[in-house]
């Protein structure tokens, strides 16, 4: 449906970066939470296994808001090729889907 709740996820190399557009995304009222992580990811890029630590964004919002979520972070991403996932959310409490409701949009 489109109005459930949903976690958008991506990661970035630094906390400041992460900071940085975890606010600008809450600013423009496209997610209603941000929560960063530090995280150790292995992947392979350029034909190479590569092994760093990035930071984690899970941004909490509404599924309506992905196209335009997804757009922003494209927008803005320090990464060439970023990792934007939208991740559906089986249940979540009525109270805290009315406050997703009313901070997002």
């Amino acid at each position: 449906m489109a109005g459930d709740a949903c976690i958008v996820m991506t990661t970035v190399m630094s906390a400041e970066q992460a900071r940085e557009l975890a606010r600008a995304v809450i600013e423009v009222r496209l997610a209603a939470c941000a929560q960063t992580l530090p995280i150790s990811s292995c992947y392979r890029w350029d034909g190479k296994i590569v092994e760093d630590g990035e930071q984690m964004i899970l941004f909490k919002t509404l599924a309506d808001q992905y196209s335009a979520l997804e757009a922003f972070l494209l927008e803005r991403h320090p990464y060439e090729v970023p990792e934007i996932v939208r991740l559906p959310v089986d249940g979540v409490s009525g109270k805290y889907r009315d406050w997703l409701a009313g901070e997002v949009g």
